[in-house]
């Protein structure tokens, strides 16, 4: 099978790919000429159709073709009547080891043209909080808060991609749609809002998903929770409502979303749910004795409340154990979002915490808590349970930067373990990120010298031993759009940020931080930081995709041990 599509320059858009029999076609359309849903016209030539569906419409209108035969499949529009937003094909039997193959994207939802990137983007369109990330089927699935038609939020879908080893990854179909209702809608008012998966039942590769479905305006709730099954770990079933209505005599806003579903301590599927009162965020505990998590959730309790930062509602939380579930003694990590949190110290918004005690399966005791990444761009932190323990992956990005009126491309932060030492959560990046290492860079050891390092793409690895915990130093980044670094003094380590659009930045700053190794992660768009195995955790996203052209190691003579700097590539 070939998947090679050429546009050729007329009067239509062709676009020309060779495709094996079996292959689904899946694309969005709409007419330029409002009210003319009859004239939208996309041909497919040369090659016969075992089924054209149009099975939704919404702003685009989405077609599903399956070829009966292979062959050259010639489709062509022309963009001055029919707007394409999206064409990709893919084989249902190959799709997991080949992922799916762009043919045609728009302008407007195009992802950033890079020489070189190791984070997690999505393939078009916008992206937003990680969904159901977890293991089916022996491969890591990641779904994701997704619109695919442009690079700023709008009505929610999910979409889906497969890795290995957390960090190559292979995107796969549109995995959820909103509904009939909202799909009609082009106001960015609802959707298939974030969630959580769980193994299915049948077959090796079914996943249960669960989600919040978002309805603005709707009576009595606008927020209710829904489940969908995937036999195959490809496209999802009819999702059913479990959860149609919040808890009674808490006093909670319409905030009520983002179930993340997990195995208790007694083995039974339980549920959290991120809301809100009148004085501060909340975290709801449900629970089903349904084996396969499909229906029969009751609400057991408020497990945690949370006030801190003038935060409003809890968002996209999640708990995990950090030691063996069953165990009575084992510490469990409670995670989740302080939305519209702002530190008064350094103004920094919406705030991730982390909470560590133990949970008996009905109540939680606190113990310790601590910010998660004191750069605040890994929100909508979502971590579960592998073979090798706890992992976890975040959205790198900040809602107080989100324009309604600007595109806004974004990134995954790099997956990263979750580890408690007795004292605090570790979170440092999976192992599997020393593949990315494909040139040392500074084999005679410039950097530390103080000699300014060229960085050529600017994706890079950075690793500094000092000579002493807490040994001061910075790293002076060259940007071509911001003033970027990192520093540790005697006030902690800090990312130094400044964009210079912009009349003020908060300070992003580990107070009091002393580490003894420091690591440092540059990409496009990305920064990075992680400090003695991730006690200290800094997470920046840069408001441009250009590279950092180089760096400078200020430090005095001896304060560092060893410096090395690799180019990374996927």
């Amino acid at each position: 099978m070939t998947y090679q599509a050429t546009s050729m320059p007329s009067a239509l858009q062709i676009v020309q790919a060779d495709l094996d029999a079996g292959t689904v076609i899946h694309l969005w359309l709409k007419s330029c000429r409002p009210g003319l849903v009859a004239d939208l016209k996309v041909a497919v030539e040369d090659i016969e159709l075992a089924s054209v569906v149009t099975t939704r419409t919404e702003e685009f209108e989405f077609r599903e073709l399956e070829l009966a035969q292979g062959g050259k499949a010639v489709l062509s529009f022309n963009p001055l009547e029919t707007s394409v937003s999206v064409i990709y094909a893919f084989h249902p039997l190959t799709v997991r080891d080949e992922g799916i193959f762009i043919l045609h994207h728009a302008s407007q939802n195009a992802p950033p043209v890079l020489t070189d990137g190791y984070h997690f983007r999505p393939p078009f369109g916008w992206m937003n909080d990680p969904n159901g990330f977890g293991r089916f089927g022996g491969q890591v699935h990641l779904f994701y808060q997704h619109y695919p038609h442009s690079l700023r939020w709008n009505t929610m879908h999910w979409g889906h991609a497969i890795s290995k080893d957390y960090i190559r990854w292979k995107h796969l179909p549109v995995f959820l749609f909103p509904s009939d209702e909202l799909s009609q809608r082009d106001d960015g008012r609802g959707g298939a809002f974030s969630g959580s998966a769980i193994p299915g039942t049948g077959t090796e590769e079914s996943i249960r998903v669960f989600f919040t479905e978002q309805v603005r305006d709707r009576k009595p709730e606008e927020q209710i929770q829904l489940s969908a099954l995937s036999r195959d770990g490809i496209s999802a079933q009819a999702p059913s409502v479990i959860v149609p209505k919040r808890p009674e005599g808490l006093d909670l806003t319409l905030d009520f979303r983002d179930p993340y579903a997990f195995e208790g301590p007694d083995g039974n599927w339980q549920m959290l749910l991120g809301s809100r009162d009148k004085a501060g965020g909340v975290v709801l505990l449900y629970e089903t004795l349904d084996p396969e998590g499909a229906g029969g959730w009751t609400f057991v309790g408020t497990l945690h409340r949370e006030d801190r930062y003038g935060m409003t509602a809890a968002e996209c939380p999640c708990i995990l154990p950090l030691g063996d579930r069953k165990n009575p003694e084992t510490r469990w990590a409670l995670i989740f979002g302080l939305l519209t949190s702002r530190d008064p110290t350094t103004g920094r918004r919406n705030i991730t915490s982390v909470t560590v005690g133990r949970f008996d399966g009905r109540t939680f005791e606190r113990e310790a808590e601590q910010e998660l990444d004191f750069g605040s761009d890994a929100y909508a932190f979502q971590a579960f349970v592998d073979d090798g323990g706890p992992v976890a992956i975040a959205w790198l990005a900040n809602w107080t930067d989100v324009s309604k009126k600007e595109d806004f491309a974004t990134a995954m932060t790099l997956p990263r373990r979750i580890l408690w030492d007795g004292c605090a959560v570790l979170t440092p990046p999976v192992g599997s990120v020393t593949s990315l290492r494909h040139l040392q860079i500074d084999d005679a050891g410039l950097l530390a010298t103080g000699e300014r390092l060229s960085l050529l793409s600017g994706a890079v690895e950075i690793e500094l031993d000092l000579v002493m915990p807490g040994t001061p130093f910075e790293l002076l980044f060259e940007h071509p759009d911001i003033d970027l670094g990192v520093r540790l003094d005697t006030e902690g380590l800090e990312i130094l940020f400044f964009d210079r659009k912009a009349k003020s930045s908060p300070r992003y700053l580990a107070t009091g931080a002393r580490p003894s190794t420091v690591r440092v992660f540059l990409d496009a768009g990305s920064i990075e930081v992680f400090a003695d195995n991730g006690r200290w955790v800094g997470t920046k996203r840069l408001p441009s995709v250009s590279p950092v052209t180089s760096v400078r190691l200020a430090a005095a003579s001896g304060a560092i041990t060893s410096a090395r700097v690799w180019q990374l590539k996927l």
